[in-house]
């Protein structure tokens, strides 16, 4: 799911009724799950009324619908699927009133945030450096944006938690674009680090398929 165009979305979903966006998780959690680990953003003023972004991570097997967009991502770029890594959740709720009906309304989206592990070559080490430094020069401007549109960049203890890059740079992952980066806390970031190797490998658990929902909200 594109994150730039979630909440333009989210706006025009002003039903009673909570949505799911493409790719969201809308079934109910599978048997014996845990609570996710989460981050509830403050409320953001947005055109015609409140929005909140709730953040939450795995990692976890990719459901089978993420699967087989993945397959279909690397084939078209002619790559094979070796993994696919179901990374966090994104939930926006909107609360508002509507402009041709001043009631009030709510309404919500959650939307899946996944790697596909196709078999990209891997950039030269210079290489990606220079990409990562491109990140670092608009590292600051691109937390700025993104609260602007999602509300506060988390922060623990004075530091910016940091952003993920959701394709990774080592196998060509775009390291400016809105899209490609979302905020994670350090050690769950870690987690992810050592995720990737084993889901680029083909190696268990990332790839199988898991449950549609492999978390509770509570």
């Amino acid at each position: 799911m594109k994150l730039a165009g979630a909440v333009v979305l989210l706006v025009l979903l002003t039903g009673c009724a909570t949505t799911q966006g493409t790719g969201g998780s809308g079934p109910s959690p599978s048997p014996g799950v845990q609570p996710a680990r989460k981050k509830e953003l403050p409320w953001l003023n947005v055109p015609g009324g409140q929005m909140k972004t709730t953040l939450f991570y795995g990692p976890w097997q990719c459901r089978r619908q993420f699967v087989n967009q993945c397959q279909m991502e690397c084939a078209k770029e002619s790559h094979t699927l070796m993994g696919c890594i179901w990374l966090a959740d994104i939930k926006l709720d909107w609360v508002g009133s509507l402009i041709v009906l001043p009631v009030p309304v709510k309404a919500g989206s959650r939307y899946g945030i996944y790697h596909c592990c196709c078999n990209y070559p891997t950039l030269p080490k210079a290489v990606k450096e220079v990409e990562r430094k491109r990140w670092e020069k608009i590292r600051d401007s691109f937390r700025d944006g993104w609260s602007k549109k999602f509300g506060e960049w988390p922060v623990d203890g004075g530091i910016s938690w940091p952003g993920h890059h959701i394709r990774d740079l080592w196998h060509g992952g775009n390291p400016v674009d809105p899209n490609n980066i979302i905020p994670v806390q350090p050690s769950i970031h870690d987690e992810f680090t050592r995720a990737y190797p084993a889901c680029y490998a083909g190696q268990a658990p990332w790839n199988t398929v898991g449950p549609d929902l492999p978390y509770s909200d509570n």
